[in-house]
């Protein structure tokens, strides 16, 4: 993973970076995610100390705490990054975002796995909180302050507190594993699906709905579309 990969990437992902050399100097989220590879590189020779210090130190100059123990793939994204908080058994695959004030934290004071697992291009909107030893799968989008504490499946779009799945976004692949079963269904889905019925029908009457496009609900009270893209 090199400097120029991790420019590379911010700039993919933010339209306000105008120059690598911005980028470089001014995201506080590139310099919390290279003063974290230094960190864990100290934390995984045995350093612990040396690697806690320089978390301690890029978390006073960022506002970005980041656990040197914790798994992080390439292309990491922190935009803005006040007050994110990355958790010791955390895991982040690839081509990850993350907006400012997400957490990635423990539920448990237990030792071993107790932070969540995000797997590849997932984004968690501002101020959201994922609690636990889950998995949010490939793809997936947090909405804003919204707090998970289950498994998200590949593809869908989480939102609200406690969260709860409103849509599945693009194709999602078969998964044999018992972590991502189906939501059942409940109220605030169904309420949810019923509102965008509504909607779809007063737009539909004057005219300006696009009928390739409405929104459906789904029979267990879940609905999907891309209306809903964070």
């Amino acid at each position: 993973m090199s400097v120029r990969t991790d420019i590379w990437a911010v700039r993919a992902s933010d339209p306000a970076a105008r120059s690598s050399l911005e980028v470089a100097l001014t995201y506080p989220g590139l310099h919390a995610v290279w003063s974290y590879r230094m960190a864990h590189w100290c934390w995984t020779h045995h350093l612990r100390f040396v690697a806690r210090l320089l978390g301690s130190i890029a978390r006073v100059l960022t506002n970005i705490d980041i656990h040197p123990a914790a798994e992080i793939g390439e292309r990491l994204f922190i935009d803005h990054g006040i007050g994110v908080v990355i958790g010791e058994t955390a895991v982040i695959g690839s081509d990850v975002t993350l907006y400012q004030g997400v957490t990635l934290g423990g539920t448990s004071l237990e030792h071993g796995k107790r932070h969540p697992t995000l797997q590849d291009r997932v984004t968690i909107g501002a101020g959201a909180k994922v609690l636990g030893d889950i998995v949010v799968g490939h793809d997936a989008r947090i909405g804003a302050n919204s707090v998970v504490i289950r498994d998200v499946p590949p593809g869908a779009v989480v939102v609200g507190v406690p969260g709860q799945i409103i849509s599945r976004s693009g194709p999602i692949e078969e998964v044999s594993s018992e972590r991502f079963e189906a939501p059942a269904s409940d109220p605030i889905a169904a309420s949810l699906a019923s509102l965008m019925q509504r909607i779809d029908e007063l737009e539909s009457q004057i005219g300006t709905a696009r009928h390739a496009h409405l929104v459906g609900p789904r029979q267990d009270g879940t609905w999907s579309g891309e209306d809903f893209s964070i």
